[in-house]
Parts: structure tokens; C-alpha cells; sequence
């Protein structure tokens, strides 16, 4: 039979089981048909089994993240303008009529565009027209004619955002506004209630999840009551209500991420606001380039806000179909019977599970070939991606599907770049031992009960079967990044420097000598000297130092001259009164000596 007759006749027979399911009054998708296959079993309203696949088929269909949310948002709003851009951009008006009537085509797609107000209501239309004229005069229509289509679409879109923010400031004047819901304070009242309707049902299915396990525990330690009991049914039940724990946490982050973004959105908002009062006062006059970007970034905060307000209606929606996948709890045991099975039995929470064995932690000396993670030990320990969504992946092999919270204080085990948790240490050991033999176990059993592969997220097992939601990470995987206290010497210098001094990387400053040194080739560099310039640099000239010399000749001579000898007589007086001195000069000649 070829490819294509096979795919038709197979289509043929979901569509047929699809009509049957829906004959006997219950409407099932063509998706959960093709992956059943099984009539009798569609319609078993006592399996856990049965709707925990339902509510995993419902919520992989109708689920998407937050940005690939808003983005289909987008594209649905912009191909529900389509036809009515393609007659604005398409029109060729020439009479006056045509061109009133173009005029208001523009108003009707301001409306719509911005989500302010229905344009069948006269009050919202009179207020967008006048909003419009202020920054689009009616008589400006023939020069948008002339414009190309991606320019009219351009300047429709800008001509939107400039109307919306008019319109949102006259609002909060009180000088307009007609229509517009006040978005920030819906939004200010509905996710506090969303969120505390999500507590309280995640408060219900922990106490569930909680009761289902304990029950079971006992059930494990006590085989003679499972003859009485139908453990299987038990195990289903809860897998059915964890996986619902699983959807409404998701579901919670994504509010949790809408109130975030509400209350930065509505501090700009005021901002905004408050910054174009500031601009325009009692101005009759204000210049367009300082109020038009405030006006488009009114629109776009608006924009956002109407946004979350999507979001978090569908959000609130898709819980409220989840709930109707938990009626099997109710019938199958009621709270009657949950008393009785809850007799003498401790209920522990998942918390009180990790706390309860926090300081029995797994030894590393005990293990020299399996690597262990620890927080103290690795930077990003809490981002790691835990096998099994962090269930003990030892209890439930050993147990046949018994779910227990594994504590990652204990020890992450690493075991060919998978990562695993476990409830105990002695759990730890057990599985450090041969992790291949209990991973296929829970292989084993997920192929028993097919809300396994998406609850424990097995898809790795079963490549064929990856939720379209998680598609785009299956090749992310998180690598743990460990703390070790290192230390390292090396010499200061163990090669000789190779810098090269002359090195330039700069294209320019290359091309720039080059030139020089292209221009040097046909230079010559003269000289010359004048009178008039030679004090005028500095000058310099070395010449030898002086020695130091003496002579010395053969011989001493020596010549000798008479002494002189010259005497006064008289001094000494006589009789006289008067002294009388005579000189007598007694030297001899030279000639006589």
C-alpha cells in the first residue's frame, strides 16, 4: 500500500473512532484518537490513567510560552487588519466624496487597530476623528495617495500609535476617553485573584499527591494490602494529580511573570503621563518633536497592557479546563474511603521529605569513580536538569512507580551528563551501584503507562514522542559548573619577549609610511649655512685637551753678585748737640768679585 493511501485510510479510521466518541457524548480531538486508537478506552470515565493523558494531549495543544504567545497574538491582530488596510492603501479617490469616505476608513482602522473603543459607537468615532485631525487634517489625504503601499502602511501604523496616545491622554485629563477600559486596575484585581485561585488549587492537589504517596508507602510496606486494594489504580491517581501540580506551577510562574511586568508597566505609565503634562501645561502650542514620541510610547505601554490582559484571560481559561481532568478522584475514592486508607498513617510533605534526611548526605570517599554534585560545589546547582523531574529515580524502579521527592542536598549524581536525585542515602548508594539497571526499569514502566514519558519527562527514551512545546530545547542541556580551589607557578619570563616594536595595525598609519618612505626615494636633503643663521641652532666641535710637559737640562748653574754693604756713621751722636749721620756705601763691584 503506498505512503499516501495508508496515511489516508489511517486518518479515515481516527475520524471515524472521533464520530463514534462523539455519538456517545464525549467529544474527543482528533490527536488523543490517533494516539489511543481505542474506542472503549476514550470512554472510561474511571481511568486516571485515561484523562492524565487527556490533560497532558490538552494542555501540549493549547499551551505555548509567554514570547510565542504574543507573537501569534500579534500576527492574528494583524491578519484580522488585512482586509481593511488592503482597502485603504488600494483606494484611489479623486472626489471629494471618495476621499470623506476614505477619511472614515482611516478612523474605523485606528479603532480597530488600537482596540480603543467599537467604531460603530458615534461618541468613540466623533473623539478618534478629532484625535486624528489634530495630527492628520482630511486635506493631507492626496499627499498619502501619492505614497507607496509599504509607506501608507508605515505611516497608518505610526498615525495609530499618535491617535492612541491622544486619546489616552485626554482620558487621563478627563477630557475624553470614551470606551477605554481602565486595562491597569482589571489587571491590578485580576491576577491577584487568578493567582490565589491557582494557590488554592495547587494546595489541593499537593494534599492529594501527598495522601495518594503516604497510602502507597504503606501499601509498599505492607504487601497483604493489596489484595485489598488496587495499588495500580492508586499509582495512577497519582500520577494523574501530579502531573496537574506539574501544569498549575507552570501556569503560576507565567503570572507571577505577568504581575511583574504589570507593575513596571504601570510605574511608565505614570511616568509618561506625568512628563506630558509637564510638556504641553496651558500651551495652545507644543512642538510636535517633543509630544509625538510620549504619544507612541503611551500607545506601546497600552499595547502591553492589553497584552497581559490576553494573557492572563487564557491562562485562567486553561486552568479551568484542566480541573475537568480530575474527576476520576472522586468517584474512584471518595473522602470516605480516603479516611479509612488514611488510618494510622503519617502524611509528610514533600518539604518535610527533604528536611527530614537534609544532614545525610553521600560521602565522596565511598565513591572514586562516580561524580558527585554538591551546592557548596557547583556555581549553577539549582539550574541543573534534573532526570525524572527530580523524583528518586531509585524508589520509583523498585517500588513499580512509586513517586517520591528526591533531595538534591543529598547529592547530585552524574552519570553520562544526566543528572539524578534521590530520597535517601541509602537510595543514593543502591543506584550509584548499577544506575543501568534501574534506568531501564523505569523505561520499562513508562511503557506500561504511556503518562510517564511526558510526567518524567522520558522523551530521551522515546525520541518519537516530544511534546511540541518542548521541541525547541531538546538540544539545551545545562552543564554544571564546579568551585575548586586551584593554585598554579610558573617563572616570570619562561620564553624571551617576542614583541616587535615596530608592529602596526593600523591600515592607514601603514599606508601613511609607506607613502613616506616612497617620497624619500627621489629626495635630497640640503644644507646651508649663513651668518645670520649660524647662532641659531646648536653647534658643537671636540677637540684634544692640552698635556701637561716639562724639560729637564744636563746641568745646575748657578751665578753669585756682591752683597750690598752700606753703613751711616753718626748715629750714635757726639758732643754736639746735633746728630749728623753719613752714609758710606762699602759694596763692592762686580767686576771685582
Amino acid at each position: 500500500m503506498p505512503p499516501t493511501q495508508a496515511e489516508s485510510v489511517i486518518k479515515n479510521i481516527i475520524r471515524e473512532i472521533g464520530q463514534e466518541c462523539a455519538a456517545h457524548g464525549e467529544i474527543v480531538s482528533e490527536t488523543l484518537v490517533a494516539f489511543m486508537l481505542c474506542v472503549s478506552r476514550l470512554l472510561d470515565r474511571k481511568n486516571p490513567s485515561l484523562d492524565t493523558i487527556k490533560m497532558q494531549v490538552y494542555f501540549d495543544m493549547n499551551y505555548t510560552s509567554r514570547e510565542e504567545f504574543l507573537e501569534e497574538h500579534h500576527r492574528v491582530l494583524e491578519s484580522r487588519l488585512g482586509s481593511v488596510l488592503r482597502e485603504i492603501t488600494d483606494n484611489r479617490a479623486c472626489a471629494r466624496e471618495e476621499l470623506e469616505s476614505l477619511y472614515r476608513k482611516v478612523v474605523s482602522y485606528m479603532l480597530l487597530r488600537s482596540g480603543l473603543g467599537s467604531p460603530t459607537d458615534i461618541k468613540i468615532v466623533r473623539e478618534a476623528t478629532a484625535a486624528l485631525q489634530s495630527v492628520f487634517p482630511q486635506a493631507e489625504l492626496g499627499t498619502f495617495l501619492t505614497l507607496s503601499k509599504k509607506d501608507k502602511e508605515r505611516q497608518l501604523k505610526d498615525l495609530s500609535m499618535l491617535v492612541t496616545g491622544i486619546r489616552l491622554f485626554n482620558r487621563d485629563c478627563g477630557k475624553g476617553g470614551e470606551g477605554i477600559d481602565d486595562l491597569p486596575a482589571i489587571l491590578h484585581e485580576a491576577i491577584p485573584a487568578t493567582t490565589q485561585h491557582i494557590d488554592s488549587q495547587l494546595q489541593i492537589a499537593q494534599d492529594l499527591a501527598y495522601s495518594y504517596t503516604a497510602i502507597l508507602e504503606k501499601v509498599t510496606k505492607n504487601p497483604l494490602m493489596s489484595k485489598e486494594l488496587q495499588p495500580y489504580m492508586l499509582k495512577e491517581t497519582l500520577y494523574n494529580v501530579r502531573q496537574y501540580e506539574i501544569f498549575l506551577q507552570i501556569i503560576l510562574s507565567d503570572i507571577i511573570t505577568c504581575a511583574q511586568e504589570v507593575e513596571m508597566m504601570i510605574k511608565q505609565l505614570g511616568a509618561q503621563l506625568e512628563q506630558l503634562k509637564m510638556t504641553v501645561k496651558s500651551k495652545t502650542a507644543v512642538p510636535t518633536s517633543q509630544v509625538f514620541p510620549i504619544f507612541i510610547a503611551l500607545s506601546s505601554l497600552w499595547t502591553s497592557f492589553q497584552d497581559e490582559t490576553v494573557l492572563v484571560s487564557v491562562l485562567s481559561n486553561l486552568i479551568a479546563h484542566l480541573e475537568q481532568f480530575l474527576g476520576a478522584h472522586e468517584l474512584l475514592f471518595p473522602e470516605k474511603v480516603m479516611q479509612d486508607l488514611l488510618n494510622e498513617v503519617t502524611v509528610k510533605t514533600d518539604m518535610y521529605r527533604m528536611k527530614e534526611h537534609m544532614e545525610d548526605r553521600v560521602h565522596l570517599v565511598d565513591f572514586r569513580k562516580q561524580e558527585w554534585l554538591f551546592p557548596e560545589t557547583t556555581a549553577n546547582f539549582d539550574k541543573l536538569l534534573i532526570q525524572y523531574r527530580g523524583f528518586c529515580a531509585y524508589t520509583f524502579a523498585t517500588t513499580d512507580g512509586l513517586l517520591l521527592p528526591g533531595n538534591p542536598a543529598i547529592g547530585i549524581l552524574k552519570h553520562k551528563e544526566k543528572y539524578y536525585t534521590f530520597s535517601t542515602r541509602s537510595a543514593a548508594y543502591s543506584f550509584a551501584e548499577n544506575p543501568e539497571i534501574y534506568i531501564g526499569l523505569i523505561r520499562e514502566k513508562a511503557k506500561k503507562n504511556a503518562e510517564l514519558i511526558q510526567l518524567l519527562e522520558l522523551h530521551q527514551h522515546f525520541e518519537t514522542l516530544i511534546p511540541y512545546s518542548q521541541m525547541k530545547d531538546v538540544d539545551k542541556h545545562i552543564k554544571p559548573i564546579t568551585k575548586n580551589e586551584t593554585s598554579t607557578q610558573t617563572d616570570t619570563h619562561i620564553l624571551p619577549p617576542t614583541i616587535v616594536t615596530s608592529y602596526e595595525w593600523n591600515e592607514w598609519e601603514l599606508r601613511r609610511k609607506a607613502i613616506k618612505l616612497a617620497n624619500l626615494r627621489k629626495k635630497i636633503t640640503h644644507s646651508v649655512q649663513t651668518d645670520l643663521s649660524h647662532m641659531r641652532r646648536e653647534n658643537c666641535s671636540q677637540v684634544y685637551p692640552l698635556k701637561d710637559t716639562s724639560t729637564q737640562s744636563m746641568r745646575e748653574g748657578s751665578t753669585s753678585v756682591p752683597r750690598p754693604q752700606i753703613y751711616i756713621a753718626g748715629l750714635r751722636g757726639g758732643q754736639a748737640k746735633t746728630t749728623h749721620g753719613i752714609r758710606v756705601n762699602l759694596t763692592r763691584a762686580v767686576d771685582e768679585t
